[in-house]
């Protein structure tokens, strides 16, 4: 069973997620540690109350952003982790993080990428373009910001009277439900990279 590493930042509705799929036996692994880079946010009570152990490496404590990521890094080597998942993550991993688990680093946007990529305000730059079609998407993580090979994505209509708020509570339904899956998908070993393109391989456990 793969062992999995989340990386936190706030309130953890996406680790929860993570967390539900695992008890009810659907998400293909275990979460073995939950890092954040933030002390005292919900998300680590979510990983104390399912019994995760929970690692927080706050930036003060570094002399830089790549020896915190460093350490980062280091906490998810020494609990054996085998996939990375960015669950509201804040921060861009630095690229050493992110060569020494190629592959296997999952991260979910409030956007259907390439739209609004690199920002923290995706649902309000949808809104402001006038977009009538928003969502979420599950992609690789790679040196550039948000723009590795994409796994799943969910359309999300765009209301007349949607505000922030409205927009993005229903896209982030839609992320607690494609990133269990993305996850489970990688840790069955269904996922193969094709250039930019991920094909999702059939499942061998299941007759045709």
């Amino acid at each position: 069973m793969s062992r999995i590493g989340v990386l936190v930042s706030g309130r953890g509705s996406n680790l929860q997620a993570l967390l539900d799929a695992q008890a009810a036996g659907t998400l293909g692994g275990e979460v073995v540690v939950v890092i954040s880079n933030h002390a005292g946010v919900p998300a680590l009570e979510r990983a104390a109350k399912a019994g995760v152990p929970t690692v927080v490496l706050e930036r003060d404590a570094f002399e830089s952003r790549k020896a915190q990521h460093l350490a980062i890094c280091e906490a998810l080597v020494s609990h054996n982790v085998d996939i990375v998942v960015l669950a509201g993550f804040d921060r861009i991993l630095h690229p050493e993080v992110v060569r020494r688990f190629q592959q296997r680093i999952l991260n979910v946007h409030p956007s259907l990428l390439p739209a609004f990529a690199g920002g923290l305000h995706a649902q309000a730059d949808a809104l402001d373009y006038g977009v009538k079609v928003a969502g979420c998407t599950v992609h690789f993580v790679t040196e550039e910001v948000d723009a590795g090979p994409i796994v799943l994505q969910a359309p999300v209509p765009v209301l007349d009277d949607d505000t922030v708020e409205s927009l993005s509570a229903r896209i982030l339904e839609e992320e607690h439900r494609i990133l269990p899956e993305a996850v489970r998908l990688l840790a069955e070993g269904r996922l193969r990279i094709e250039g930019r393109r991920v094909r999702v391989l059939p499942d061998p456990l299941r007759a045709d």
